[in-house]
C-alpha cells in the first residue's frame, strides 16, 4: 500500500493456481477479464478476479500468447509471439478455439493487436524484408487480411516491435491507430483511416540497442498520449524512458520526474491519473504524467483497466495477477 496526498494505492493478489508468465490482459468489465501467457495458458474470471478458469487451446498448448482481446465472457481473440504465428478465436467462453490465421514464415513475429469496435481490428508484427507486418479484420477476427502494403515506409535495420504487453499498439475512435517501435531506432506509425495510409514520427525515447525503446503506449484522446519503456536488460535504470505527447505523437517531451525504471505497461485512469508498471516496479502520476511516484517494487509485465468499469489488474511472471485499488 502507498499513499500520496489524499489517495491510497493498494495491490491485492488474485491468483495462486497458474504459474505461467502473463503478458496478455484484457478487461471487459468489473467482473469479466481474460489473461494469456506462456505454455498456451489462458485464464478467465467472471467475478472480478476472485476466481479463475484456466484453459489451453487444443493443439496450441506450447504457444506463448502475448496479447489477448476480450469482447465478453464468451468471445476473445488471442495471438502468439514467434513462428509459426497463430491467431485464435473463441465464441463459447474458451471451450473451443478456432484458428483464424496461421503464418509459417520463419521471420514472422506478431507483437500486438487492438480493436476499434466489435468488428474492426488491427495487428502488427516485426518487419519481414524491411516491411512492418500489418493484419486487419473487419468481421470480428474471423478473417484477417494482410495490409502490410499500405505502409510503404521501410523499417530500419534492427527496428522492431516489442511483444512485452501487447500495448505498443493503440486504436481510437474512427480509424485512428498508433504503433510504437524500438530497438536500434524508435518510431511512431500513425494512421487515421483504419490503416489505409500512414505517417511516421520519430520517438526520442531511449533507443539504439535491441533491448531498448518504447514497450507500452497509451492515449487519452487524439492528441494526448504517453510512451514508456527503457532497457529491459537494465530495468532499474530510468534514463529517458517515459515521454509525453500533446500533438498526437508527432512530438514528445520528457516529464519533470520520470518513472523509477524500465516499464512495459502504462494506462490512463483519467486525464490526470496514469499508472505505469514493469519488472522493477509500478509508478503513479496524478498530474497527467508530469511527475511520477513509485508505489511498488513488485515485478509485473502488463496493466489494464476495464473497458466498461473501474477494475484495474496487473499481471506478470510466475502467474502473478494483482488488483490495484485506488481510494481517496
Amino acid at each position: 500500500m502507498a499513499v500520496f496526498g489524499q489517495t491510497t494505492y493498494s495491490l491485492t493478489p488474485l491468483n495462486a493456481e497458474s504459474n505461467a508468465s502473463f503478458r496478455g490482459l484484457s478487461i471487459v468489465s468489473d467482473q469479466v477479464a481474460w489473461v494469456s501467457g506462456s505454455n498456451g495458458q489462458i485464464g478467465k474470471t467472471l467475478d472480478g478476479g476472485q476466481t479463475w478458469a484456466w484453459m489451453k487451446p487444443e493443439g496450441h498448448d506450447k504457444l506463448d500468447f502475448r496479447d489477448i482481446e476480450a469482447f465478453s465472457a464468451d468471445k476473445a481473440i488471442v495471438m502468439n509471439a514467434g513462428a509459426p504465428a497463430y491467431i485464435l478465436l473463441t465464441v463459447d467462453g474458451g471451450k473451443t478455439w478456432k484458428e483464424t490465421y496461421k503464418n509459417t514464415d520463419t521471420a514472422i513475429f506478431l507483437d500486438g493487436m487492438d480493436f476499434w469496435d466489435d468488428n474492426r481490428g488491427i495487428m502488427f508484427g516485426d518487419p519481414i524484408k524491411d516491411k512492418m507486418q500489418l493484419l486487419r479484420s473487419i468481421d470480428g477476427g474471423n478473417n484477417w487480411s494482410d495490409i502490410s502494403g499500405n505502409l510503404p515506409a521501410k523499417m530500419g535495420v534492427g527496428e522492431a516491435g516489442f511483444a512485452a504487453s501487447g500495448s505498443t499498439i493503440e486504436t481510437m475512435g474512427e480509424g485512428r491507430v498508433w504503433i510504437a517501435t524500438g530497438g536500434t531506432v524508435s518510431n511512431i506509425y500513425y494512421s487515421s483511416n483504419f490503416g489505409a495510409t500512414w505517417q511516421v514520427f520519430e520517438c526520442p525515447i531511449l533507443q539504439g540497442k535491441s533491448s531498448t525503446g518504447p514497450f507500452s503506449m497509451a492515449f487519452l484522446n487524439e492528441t494526448t498520449g504517453v510512451v514508456v519503456g527503457g532497457d529491459y536488460q537494465k530495468d532499474k535504470e530510468n534514463e529517458n524512458n517515459v515521454l509525453l505527447t500533446s500533438t498526437g505523437g508527432k512530438t514528445w517531451v520528457k516529464p519533470s520526474k520520470p518513472v523509477d525504471g524500465y516499464r512495459s505497461g502504462v494506462i490512463y485512469i483519467d486525464k490526470k491519473t496514469l499508472i505505469a508498471t514493469g519488472s522493477s516496479g509500478t509508478d503513479v502520476s496524478s498530474d497527467g504524467g508530469r511527475n511520477w511516484y513509485n508505489i511498488s517494487s513488485m515485478n509485473f509485465n502488463v496493466i489494464n483497466k476495464a473497458k466498461n468499469g473501474k477494475l484495474i489488474l496487473l499481471a506478470g511472471n510466475k502467474g502473478q495477477i494483482y488488483k490495484l485499488s485506488i481510494s481517496e
